[in-house]
Order: structure tokens, then sequence, then C-alpha cells
């Protein structure tokens, strides 16, 4: 998978499209990414001994096609490639050419 945790990306479709946010988890069994801010549940927690009972904000998983790395140049969305550099595997931003 392309994009990975810490990772600024922007949603490119559904009804979160346009809002921009960091990668907090990649999923790359299930081709998903949970992303800051966009596509938020709420959790009911059930009381415990120690804890009282609570409703909890969380993020839910969106599948990796529906979002778009921001390129650091431009800070538009942009697709990622791959070069070599020094012997290494490098991520590169498409559209500037820009390392990642």
């Amino acid at each position: 998978m392309k994009i990975k945790k810490g990772d600024e990306v922007i949603v490119i479709a559904g009804k979160y499209r346009g809002v921009k946010g960091k990668v907090l988890e990649s999923r790359p069994s299930e081709s998903r990414v949970v992303v800051a801010g966009v596509n938020r549940t709420k959790r009911h927690i059930k009381p415990t001994q120690d804890k009282p009972g609570h409703i909890k904000d969380v993020e839910g998983a969106i599948h990796v096609s529906n979002v778009a790395l921001i390129d650091p140049k431009t800070k538009k969305a942009t697709r990622v490639g791959y070069k070599a550099e020094n012997g290494k595997k490098i991520r590169i931003a498409k559209k500037s050419g820009e390392a990642i």
C-alpha cells in the first residue's frame, strides 16, 4: 500500500470529499486507512466498577482508493511513485517529483 501512517492525505470521494487529515492507522490487509476527523462514529462504552459508562467518538476506516496523498510542494492531491536513490527505494509525488 502506498499510503502509510503519518501521511497527509485528502479525501477524494464520498461523504467527506475535500477533507484533509493525517493518517492515524494503515491496514494493508484490508486496504483501508483511518484518517483524523473523517468517518467519525460514536461508540457506547459500558460502565465498569472503576469507570462510568460514556459515549466515545472514534474515527472509522475508509478505503484507500478514496484518499490521495497531498504533494509536499504544491499542497494538492497527487499519486505516489517510487524511485531508487542511493540503493534505497523512496516514495515520490508524481506531480512535482518531490520525495515524500
